[in-house]
């Protein structure tokens, strides 16, 4: 039995849709409650955070340098450096873990 390719994209195509759809078309009047509006300011960095985070520890060779990698972005990043500035301290570290990983045995 051959799957039929264009009915799963026009399936995919559909529920896209309405999950983007439904919001505006059930919402008329402006969202007021306090605890809703902060709830719906948070959920794109949660999404992000918990799309990056298991990718940050299988990235690497080790879990050690990638949660080395890691701390030093939090740090940084706490520390309000740029963007480009973090994500180039997080790889020197971990580079600099990696090199050491390889010499000592463990």
């Amino acid at each position: 039995m051959k799957p039929d390719i264009y009915m799963y994209v026009l399936v995919m195509a559909a529920v896209t849709y309405l999950i983007r759809m439904l919001p505006l078309a059930l919402a008329k009047k402006e969202i007021t409650s306090p605890f809703i509006k902060s709830f719906l300011y948070y959920v794109p960095y949660a999404c992000l955070a918990a799309m990056t985070f298991p990718a940050i520890l299988s990235a690497t060779a080790s879990v050690i340098s990638a949660a080395v990698g890691f701390a030093v972005a939090l740090i940084a990043a706490y520390r309000e450096k740029s963007l480009l500035t973090v994500a180039l301290m997080a790889c020197g570290a971990v580079f600099i873990v990696e090199r050491i990983l390889e010499v000592l045995p463990l």
